[in-house]
């Protein structure tokens, strides 16, 4: 079996047959474990497709070679398949016991029922998650992986979902994006927000915590220089504000309301100056900034820093697991020390790998711009990755939260490539809109054909092929027809071609002639040829235009029933892809391409 050897981390000394050799290792250890947790799982039955699709999880970089690592798997299924149930244990003990380990916990843990692995100290009923987004702009796809995962997390256990935006940065916010993120998250919940929260309405909840926080002497007034301080903290060395007494930290907080200016005075939190890590050596929680609020104008210049207010509303909203990326990871030593320091039990934090979306443009700030300069329409063009522009597709959000669930939470960083993400979130979508998507005819650039001898007669065609109660199509057709023009160039001659549900035919030195309706004919022809949809020639066919993804469009006609299509409707064009009606105007529908 032979691997890339990316994964590899062997020394820089090593050649490069050792470090391939490494990584071919490492990726054999991984399959055996999962290929024994398994059939450790199931009583000795091993189902290699599900333990490939957690190697390829939890490795993405073996996609690039799914069939040898297919073969590597099923080569080891029949190894550990020949093991009874006590050696299966023991090797998994040996390989894997985390695995073993995480097996017992799932197992007496009765209440839990869901796709992802169970949360720490977590019961039913009291589980309340938090999505905590900054008001720059509308959420994207990676805001959606964060968001369904807590919410998923939430429906699991019974429990809550907070949204809470956190805009006490005055500096970096976009007033629209207020509305528009409540409105992305209730649409990916399918509405299910417990509470919507704005930090800057509990200013004065910061300010209280912060004088008590003075009365315990656990925090100062610093007003040394920004780089002079900078210094200190990196030489571990305690600046001489530290040591003031509490009279005159009060004094200087006051003052920080109304006499510093911006950047002259800092609260500070005593923490150990001499900490390992120099990010939580005395950190700031309050801060003055002149810029102008949204929400509350000039009225307030002291805003909180955002592992204070989050430490705050964290306790007094309940929050019992904190989800989120692990680039948190120092944030959340923050907020337990300002949590300790008041004596409160902290939540339960769990973080996530980062996941790089390889290929896409998912900054609010230059996508703003963009928009400024009338590149995008707005936040809503299907060109864009941000959830307005996605939901405006017909993108469901289940298909979303699928994704979610199938990366999981891990610790494990995953580089997800444009093409790999939007051919899972396809799949995931199709599996939600099929079902529901009606079938119609589209024939772009349409050429009108006669069909010689062909006869009169009308074809019914069931709205969907696996719901035949819905209904049914008209098609009055006599021989005259609509084909697409892409389709007009593509038949060659002397083959037998057929159009769908209606008729075969033949084209002969350029006449195209009727053969019969039957499919059986067409089916077991030795000179079958293509397939293709076609619109009966008749005055006022709907004029139809696809916005493509790309933001070039098509153009052409529909059968006569698509004019009783609903705006919002998703519907499928057969044999080409699915779309949303977005505006229907008289006889010119307009509907945004989707996927196929």
């Amino acid at each position: 079996m032979k691997f890339s050897g990316k994964e590899g981390t062997a020394p820089n000394k090593a050649s490069p047959s050792k470090k391939k050799a490494s990584a071919a290792k490492e990726t054999n250890n991984l399959i055996l474990k999962h290929i024994l947790k398994n059939a450790f799982d199931f009583k000795g039955k091993i189902n290699t497709k599900f333990v490939l699709g957690i190697v390829l999880k939890e490795n993405i970089s073996l996609k690039e070679n799914v069939p040898a690592v297919l073969q590597e798997i099923e080569l080891r299924a029949r190894e550990v398949a020949a093991l009874t149930p006590q050696q299966i244990m023991k090797e998994l003990q040996k390989v894997a016991p985390e695995l073993l380990q995480e097996t017992k916990e799932t197992k007496n843990d009765k209440e839990i029922e869901g796709l992802l692995k169970p949360l720490p100290n977590a019961k039913k009923g009291k589980v309340v998650v938090r999505i905590a987004p900054s008001p720059s702009g509308p959420l994207h796809i990676g805001h959606a992986y964060g968001a369904s995962l807590n919410y998923e997390y939430a429906k699991m256990y019974q429990g809550k979902l907070i949204l809470r935006i956190e805009d006490t940065n005055p500096e970096n916010i976009y007033p629209p994006a207020y509305e528009m993120i409540e409105q992305d998250v209730r649409w990916l919940t399918e509405n299910n927000v417990a509470e919507v929260v704005t930090q800057s309405s509990r200013l004065g909840i910061y300010y209280d915590y912060a004088e008590k926080l003075i009365g315990k002497e656990k925090v100062y007034v610093c007003t040394c220089d920004a780089d002079l301080w900078r210094e200190m903290k990196n030489n571990g060395t305690a600046c001489p504000c530290r040591t003031l007494p509490v009279k005159e930290n009060q004094l200087r907080y006051a003052k920080m309301f109304n006499g510093y200016a911006e950047g002259e005075a800092v609260l500070r939190l005593k923490t150990d100056i001499k900490h390992k890590n120099p990010a939580m050596r005395d950190f700031g929680i309050m801060r003055i900034i002149e810029h102008v609020h949204p929400k509350t104008g000039k009225e307030q210049r002291v805003w909180p820093l955002m592992v204070f207010s989050v430490a705050i509303d964290d306790h007094e909203m309940g929050i019992t697991h904190v989800l989120n990326g692990k680039d948190h990871t120092d944030n959340a030593m923050k907020e337990k020390t300002i949590m300790d320091y008041f004596g409160w039990k902290s939540p339960e934090y769990k973080h996530w790998g980062r996941i790089n979306f390889e290929g896409f443009k998912m900054s609010t700030s230059q996508t703003r711009l963009a928009i400024e300069q009338n590149e995008y329409e707005g936040w809503d063009d299907i060109r864009l990755p941000f959830l307005p522009a996605l939901c405006r597709r017909g993108y469901q959000p289940e298909a979303f939260r699928k994704f979610a669930l199938e990366m999981g939470l891990s610790l494990t960083d995953k580089t997800v490539s444009k093409e790999e993400f939007w051919k899972m979130v396809n799949a995931f979508n199709k599996e939600i809109v099929e079902p529901k998507a009606n079938r119609y005819f589209f024939v772009n650039d349409p050429i009108e054909i006669t069909i010689e001898k062909a006869p009169k007669k009308e074809v019914m065609i069931n709205l969907h092929p696996d719901f035949p109660q819905r209904g049914q199509r008209a098609f009055h057709v006599n021989g005259k027809i609509y084909v697409a023009g892409s389709d007009f160039t593509k038949l060659g001659e002397g083959k037998i071609h057929r159009l769908m549900d209606y008729c075969n035919f033949m084209i002969a030195k350029g006449k195209w002639k009727y053969i019969s309706d039957d499919y059986e004919e067409y089916k077991n022809a030795q000179n079958k040829g293509f397939i293709i949809h076609w619109v009966p020639v008749q005055k006022n066919l709907p004029k139809i235009e696809v916005l493509l993804e790309d933001g070039t469009t098509q153009t052409g006609i529909s059968e006569e029933g698509f004019q009783c299509v609903k705006t919002g409707e998703i519907i499928q064009f057969e044999r080409r892809y699915f779309g949303r009606v977005e505006t229907i105007n008289k006889n010119n529908i307009l509907v945004y391409y989707l996927h196929k």
